[in-house]
Parts: C-alpha cells; sequence; structure tokens
C-alpha cells in the first residue's frame, strides 16, 4: 500500500531553478531606482518567502512604504513578464512527475511566487503531470501559513494525511509543519544541506528519483 495519494510540490528551488531570472529581474528593478545591485548569492538568500518580501529584502531598511510599493509592483511586472528567459527544471524532475503520475499520484504546485507567474511556469513546463497549482495572490495567507497547501488538498480531494509536502527551505518545513504533514526536503535548490539537516524533514534527498522511493 502507497504511504501517500498525492505530492504537492514547492516551486522554485524545488522544481525549477528561477535563480537566474529572478537576480535579473532584481537587478533591472534596482538599476530601475537608482539602488545598489546584489548578488545571486545574497538573491538565493532571500528567497522563500514570496516575491513581496523578495523586493523588500533587496531594499536598504529605511525606504519609504511608498517607494517599496513603487519597487515591488515595477517588480512584480518585469519578473512576470521575463519569468521564462534563464528558467528551466531541475535534471531528472520532468521523470519524476512523469512516473508520479504514472503510479497514480496527485500532483500539485504550491508557491510564494505570485500566482500569474506560478500559472505561466506551470503551463509552459508542468501542466500535462500537475493538475493543480497555486501561488500567491489577494485573499489568501501565503506560506509557511497552511492556507495555499490546504487549498491544494481540497483541490486534489485528499487529506493531510494522505500526501507530501517537497520543498528546499525552512520556510518549506513550516509550511508542512503548520499543515500537519510529513515533508520532503530537496538538497539541490536554494538552501545548503547542512542547514536542512537541522530542520529534521521526514526525508532529506539529494537526487529527484529519490523521492519515488519516499513515496512508495
Amino acid at each position: 500500500m502507497k504511504k501517500y495519494k498525492a505530492v504537492i510540490f514547492d516551486l522554485d528551488g524545488t522544481l525549477l531553478n528561477t535563480l537566474d531570472d529572478l537576480a535579473d529581474a532584481v537587478n533591472h528593478t534596482l538599476q530601475q531606482f537608482h539602488y545598489p545591485l546584489r548578488s545571486k548569492a545574497e538573491v538565493r538568500r532571500f528567497l522563500g518567502n514570496g516575491i513581496e518580501r523578495l523586493a523588500k529584502r533587496i531594499l536598504p531598511e529605511d525606504v519609504s512604504e511608498t517607494q517599496f510599493r513603487q519597487v515591488y509592483l515595477a517588480f512584480k511586472e518585469y519578473y512576470t513578464n521575463h519569468c521564462q528567459v534563464k528558467t528551466q527544471a531541475y535534471p531528472g524532475i520532468m521523470q519524476l512527475l512523469q512516473e508520479l503520475k504514472k503510479q497514480g499520484y496527485k500532483l500539485a504546485i504550491v508557491s510564494n511566487k505570485n500566482a500569474e507567474a506560478v500559472a505561466q511556469l506551470n503551463k509552459t513546463y508542468f501542466v500535462q503531470d500537475v493538475a493543480v497549482s497555486i501561488g500567491q495572490k489577494a485573499g489568501i495567507k501565503k506560506k509557511p501559513a497552511p492556507d495555499t497547501v490546504l487549498a491544494a488538498l481540497k483541490e486534489l480531494g485528499v487529506s493531510k494525511e494522505e500526501a507530501v509536502y517537497v520543498g528546499d527551505s525552512e520556510v518549506d518545513k513550516a509550511t508542512a509543519d503548520n499543515t500537519g504533514m510529513d515533508v520532503i526536503l530537496v538538497t539541490w535548490g536554494f538552501r545548503d544541506k547542512e542547514e536542512l539537516e537541522k530542520l529534521v524533514p521526514t526525508y532529506l534527498v539529494d537526487k529527484p528519483e529519490e523521492i519515488l522511493k519516499c513515496v512508495q
């Protein structure tokens, strides 16, 4: 008997390597508003809580709320229009999703990325295998609140006990904990393996194919 009926995935750093496009969008926006640029390593550390929090983290602390909103909206628009320039699925991800679907698992994506970009990226890469994709939008709390994952579970028609959450950061671990779900953390994303080990996830994997062993 299978351990789970469904697998819910984070997007950035888990299914897709989006770092280059995010870093490019960050620096395009910072340059537009005459702020110092950020390194790719800095952007990597800032990821995990959605693009609004990312926009706040890249700016100096003394920026006014009005200026922040201008920067955030400009960043959101630019990134949504340029989210597929350098982005690509991590090696082995497409095969993993195809095999999970073949074996009868229900699949979903839950991301703190804005809903428009999530919809675009899912349509481009995963729509044949992933039935449900949920991004950040008004009226629903983002991760690590459980709301978006609970919405995905409802759409998939499974309970939290019947699903496992897959992510790459402390935000994903907290999301799974807050939802009452098991969690698989992956080491190829935006956090170092040593950090992830300290979070004591249900499973820690180094390669996409290892996820198949975790869910069976």
